[in-house]
């Protein structure tokens, strides 16, 4: 025999960059992966909106078939300009300017006014007005 079951390796299938970014999970790992330069202190207070707002531009991308006729490269500079389109809005704005996630919506949006409760003066007094 030649080698023992150890030294087999399964073979390995070649991912795509958009596989690849599903299984990223921290903000900074996307940005090393895309390799697009940060500030930690803007990351740090916007991180879910920063990846919520590339997804944003990559659903758009891909509504308009950008990705149709990409080769993985392409897709890669198409993700890594998301990434730093994402990542300028949030250094220009803040997250609650942005308001990407509904608990930022509901506290940005005047409140209506509760409606006043209305008595008539009939129903308090018993009079009738019709007499």
């Amino acid at each position: 025999m030649c080698g023992s079951v150890s030294d087999k390796k399964p073979k390995e299938f070649p991912m795509s960059v958009l596989d690849d970014l599903a299984g990223l999970s921290a903000a900074e790992e996307f940005f090393a992966y895309l390799d697009v330069a940060y500030e930690p202190a803007v990351v740090h207070v916007a991180r879910l909106h920063l990846l919520r707002r590339m997804g944003h531009y990559l659903k758009i991308s891909e509504a308009e078939g950008a990705f149709d006729a990409l080769d993985e490269e392409a897709v890669r500079l198409l993700c890594r300009t998301h990434l730093q389109q994402a990542y300028q809005d949030f250094v220009a704005s803040s997250p609650i300017e942005e308001r990407l996630f509904k608990v930022h919506q509901d506290a940005a949006s005047p409140k209506p006014q509760p409606a006043k409760p209305f008595v008539a003066l009939s129903s308090v007094t018993g009079a009738n007005s019709g007499t």
